[in-house]
Parts: structure tokens; sequence; C-alpha cells
């Protein structure tokens, strides 16, 4: 509602949301809490990490950092930041076999010329 102001009227969305003006000039008010203000500190800390991880780290990885710079907090709560926020982590990789150089490899020469004819069964 904060964004609309400019261009519609206070009156007219209150109405259309069926909430009283009086609630809305109260809401604007009132201060962030103090968690609010945690939580949006964290969430820049979460995303600073996780673009630095390249969109790869999930929320034990992110916690883990966190942790390392100072920061208290749970991986669960991480993790709701992260939801609230559309941050997931990028799930496995896709690993790329190795290729044909063209080379062929050395062939060792049979040296030992071991025989493995065997007359009788569970002999050697």
């Amino acid at each position: 509602m904060k964004t609309r102001l400019k261009n519609y009227p206070t009156k007219l969305m209150c109405e259309v949301l069926s909430i009283q003006r009086s609630s809305f000039y109260a809401w604007m008010e009132k201060p962030k809490s103090k968690r609010q203000v945690e939580d949006e500190c964290l969430t820049g800390l979460i995303k600073h990490s996780w673009l630095e991880s390249d969109c790869v780290y999930g929320y034990r990885k992110l916690t883990s950092d966190l942790k390392d710079l100072g920061e208290a907090c749970s991986k669960h709560h991480v993790n709701k930041l992260m939801k609230l926020k559309g941050m997931k982590a990028q799930v496995g990789f896709r690993k790329h076999k190795g290729h044909y150089s063209g080379k062929p490899a050395v062939v060792a020469d049979n040296m030992l010329d071991r025989q493995f004819a065997v007359t009788t069964p569970n002999r050697y």
C-alpha cells in the first residue's frame, strides 16, 4: 500500500482492502520492531553470502558462514528468511564425462605370459 500512495487515494485503497483508515495510518507510523530490523540485516548478509557462492549454498552452509562472521542465528531462521526472499540452493551438479583426446594409451607388453588353462576344476 505504501508504494501505491502516489497513484491512488488512501480512502479508495482502504475501501478496496476493507480496512479502516485509522488502522492504516497507525500502521504507517508504527516503527519497525527489533526483530524486523535484525531480520533485514541478516537477510542482507545471507544474500551477500549466497551471491558469493554463485547461488549454490543452501541454508546449512550459509548458517555456517554467518556463524563464522560472528552472527548468532539458527539454521531454521536462515531457512525461513531464504524462503521469504526466494533464495534457493542449487541442487546437484552435472559431472562432465571425460573425452577421448585421440591419443591411444600405451599398452605394456605381456612379460609374465600367464596361462590360465586348468586341467581339473579347483586347481591352480
